[in-house]
């Protein structure tokens, strides 16, 4: 699977442990940046790169991390067809998977343990969407996103 990860400077270590672990595994790592350990960096540019390559490819993923991930959601939430998914557990990374279809993750590394953060990577990379009554709300999503764009 093809996954553009990126990272502030609150999330850099755990973004290279990421990518190491997930290339180990086969997929396909795009670091998005940045690319500096220590150096302060505005983290909106690499949230909206990371989702305007997984808008631009539905197969693709995206993994966003800095100190909460509430700057990253917000920021990749704003590219139309990004759904940017901040995940604290394993089970809000699988529901956000099966009922939302967010094809982002976004963590936390201040609250989100080295430990915690590979099983949330595992089971949300493993979930799939259920459709079904979630395909509905997904879809009233995707028109609000329509009428906004719109106008």
């Amino acid at each position: 699977m093809k996954i553009f990860v990126g990272a502030d400077h609150r999330g850099f270590e755990l973004k290279k442990r990421i990518i190491g672990i997930l290339r180990n595994q086969g997929h396909e790592l795009i670091d998005a940046g940045t690319h500096e350990q220590g150096v302060d960096c505005d983290y909106p540019q690499i949230s909206y790169d990371v989702a305007t390559q997984v808008v631009k490819d539905p197969q693709a993923k995206g993994i966003l991390l800095c100190m909460t991930g509430i700057g990253h959601s917000i920021a990749a939430n704003k590219v139309p067809g990004a759904y940017a998914a901040l995940c604290y557990t394993k089970e809000a990374a699988s529901l956000s998977r099966q009922h939302n279809n967010a094809n982002i993750l976004v963590i936390g590394a201040k609250f989100v343990g080295e430990a915690d953060l590979l099983e949330i990577v595992d089971v949300w990379l493993s979930s799939n969407f259920e459709g079904g009554r979630h395909q509905r709300r997904v879809d009233q999503i995707k028109k609000i996103e329509q009428e906004f764009l719109k106008g």
